[in-house]
């Protein structure tokens, strides 16, 4: 009974079979895999997309990673303090319907007197200012959450901006070639020249009753026209960089053979951008776009330090700093707080962007 198993097993295997007999072979015919064959084994590997590979290294980043946990953080941070907090940002402290003039300028956890006369009449205990209050008796750690909301927003809003505006001006200047890209690019040349700094006084200045009567009523207007003036010089002048890398990028592109092919077939110029050229270009979008959010972030707030950013009440980062420069050296944590919020969120964009660098882009696999 054993030996008809045994000899039908054989057939299956020998009869017309390339299975391998392996009672023919002992431990010894077998060698372990090399290393080089290892790392062929590695290349034969399993097919993946652009992105996927791009996340897959991208996980393996350390300082990477940490960064997008203190973004992560950071964002929750900001959208659930104000559900929790119960000051808003220009809300003077108040007791009973009765400005607290002694709330001015409190420290870490501290209750003016008439909010512990409150407690201590009723027992009902009032929420704590946990950064203290500001100069006119305002909840600073609530002013400081709106002001990383609005230098995070800025920051987003304004490479947004810059990819739109910058990608469109270069894959058109670097598609197009010629006379077309010789005028666009001495136009770039002519608004890398022109002082961003300069054209923010001079735009906020000269827009500055203009925007003001055509902002009221309407969401921008807590914003101001300073801010809606940085807006502007954003979309005029920081796009120039992004215009720059794209057209580099398209014009090493639109000579393969498959931009070739699809201009034989008759294929829109149109689409050949859309589908064939910026997706090829999709590194250097994502590391631009992530290195220019940190970028829009600092330039809003030294311009807030120097006056020209968002409207009082509303508060950024660099208006906290820049509020807390003359008690400086009486109520430091006031000046230190916003400070190192800038810290940490432009350093961790930065590091995520180096971060995506080195995961997307191919030159340095």
């Amino acid at each position: 009974m054993n030996s008809n198993a045994e000899n039908t097993n054989k057939l299956k295997r020998h009869f017309l079979s390339a299975q391998v007999d392996l009672s023919k072979f002992s431990n010894a015919d077998f060698e372990p895999a090399t290393a080089e064959e290892k790392k062929q084994q590695d290349v034969m590997g399993e097919s993946t997309t652009f992105f996927k590979d791009g996340m897959r290294r991208l996980r393996k980043n350390p300082l990477a990673m940490g960064s997008i946990v203190v973004l992560t953080l950071i964002i929750l941070i900001i959208i659930i303090a104000p559900h929790i907090v119960p000051y808003r940002y220009d809300q003077i402290i108040t007791v009973n319907g009765k400005r607290d003039k002694s709330a001015a300028n409190m420290g870490f956890f501290e209750y003016s007197k008439l909010e512990q006369q409150y407690m201590d009449a009723t027992g009902v205990k009032l929420f704590p200012h946990i950064f203290g209050t500001d100069s006119l008796g305002r909840d600073y750690f609530i002013r400081v959450i709106y002001g990383t909301r609005v230098s995070l927003s800025i920051g987003i809003v304004a490479s947004i901006m810059v990819l739109i505006i910058g990608l469109l001006y270069g894959a058109i200047s670097g598609y197009c070639g010629g006379v077309v890209d010789l005028i666009m690019m001495r136009i770039v040349d002519i608004i890398y020249s022109l002082p961003d700094m300069l054209l923010i006084i001079l735009i906020s200045v000269v827009l500055d009753g203009v925007l003001s009567k055509a902002l009221v009523g309407t969401i921008f207007s807590k914003l101001g026209s300073n801010m809606i003036s940085m807006f502007i010089v954003f979309a005029l002048l920081y796009w120039v960089s992004m215009a720059r890398l794209i057209r580099g990028q398209v014009l090493s592109i639109k000579n393969n053979e498959y931009v070739l092919a699809a201009k034989c077939i008759g294929t829109p110029n149109r689409k050949i951008i859309k589908k064939h050229i910026l997706p090829n270009c999709l590194s250097v979008i994502i590391i631009t776009t992530a290195l220019q959010i940190p970028s829009a972030i600092f330039t809003e707030s030294y311009l807030s330090f120097l006056g020209l950013g968002v409207s009082a009440p509303l508060a950024s980062l660099g208006s906290l700093a820049n509020a807390a420069r003359s008690g400086m050296q009486s109520y430091p944590s006031k000046l230190v707080i916003p400070a190192v919020a800038i810290c940490l969120i432009v350093l961790a964009l930065n590091l995520l962007g180096d971060g995506l660098r080195d995961a997307f882009d191919s030159k340095l696999k």
